[in-house]
């Protein structure tokens, strides 16, 4: 038998030595870590999580909505509500007891019922809400439980020793909606300014339809190292999904009755 070559070890152990690393490194497989017949959370990253409960609409069946949960140390935030008191007061006991983690806060990204709809069952657990004064406004005109904090246009939040932002890039779903970014782990949380991909344009009674696409632009360039994207209703992804936003509201070409989309 021949040796071999010792530019040929070199290359294999280098090979190897590569394929090793790469294995060290490979992305966090995102994994449903609970499940009840109301609310579903399906971990992200190492430090986020999607918590998915479900609104009963009239006009697209029972809708399924994300929120987000960051979570460091002995802290966490909550990024939306779930849809109503008795599903928050699920996702409030298992964090706060099957994790045995202090919520340092809640932000509703919009004012809609998705968002805010069991903001109360924060309030009664004394967990500090936070939310942009319009979204402090537009819950009041419309007889929502408000949110007690207002901030302007952005807002920095820290969990154990990490931090948050959250930031107002324009209109789009809503006048107020605003998006929260995790910047150790690169997730941007869109809420319903965001799209999955695929998905249709969807409810658009308080949408500017004219500054949709240019608020999601802004948002991309403002975090361009996203990583993982999640929004407020579907399947969560890459970046893939701002594009898909961007284009999806890019034109015109589709008809709209009572603010929601006809095909």
């Amino acid at each position: 038998m021949k040796p071999v070559p010792v530019l040929v070890l070199m290359f294999l152990f280098f090979y190897l030595n590569i394929s090793a690393q790469a294995q060290q490194k490979s992305p966090f497989q995102a994994q449903e870590i609970y499940r009840s017949e109301t609310l579903v959370l399906t971990q992200v990253s190492e430090n986020t999580f999607i918590h998915t409960s479900f609104l009963q609409t009239d006009d697209f069946g029972k809708v399924p909505c994300n929120g987000l949960v960051v979570t460091v140390g002995k802290e966490a935030l909550v990024f939306d509500t779930p849809t109503d008191v008795a599903v928050s007061e699920e996702l409030i006991q298992w964090i706060t007891k099957n994790q045995k983690l202090e919520i340092k806060g809640i932000v509703p990204t919009h004012f809609h019922n998705d968002c805010l709809g069991g903001l109360q069952a924060f309030e009664e657990m004394e967990i500090p809400s936070y939310a942009t004064f319009k979204t402090i406004e537009l819950a009041k005109a419309n007889n929502y439980v408000v949110p007690k904090n207002g901030f302007a246009d952005s807002l920095v939040l820290k969990v154990g020793d990490r931090t948050v932002l959250v930031k107002h890039y324009g209109e789009g779903h809503t006048k107020d909606n605003v998006v929260a970014y995790f910047p150790s782990e690169r997730v941007l949380f869109g809420g319903c300014l965001v799209k999955e991909v695929d998905a249709t344009r969807g409810y658009l009674g308080d949408a500017n339809l004219d500054t949709w696409s240019g608020t999601v632009e802004a948002v991309k360039k403002g975090f361009p190292e996203t990583k993982i994207v999640v929004p407020g209703h579907g399947k969560h992804g890459g970046v893939e999904l701002l594009d898909y936003t961007i284009k999806l509201f890019q034109t015109r070409h589709f008809g709209e009755r009572n603010g929601n989309e006809v095909k």
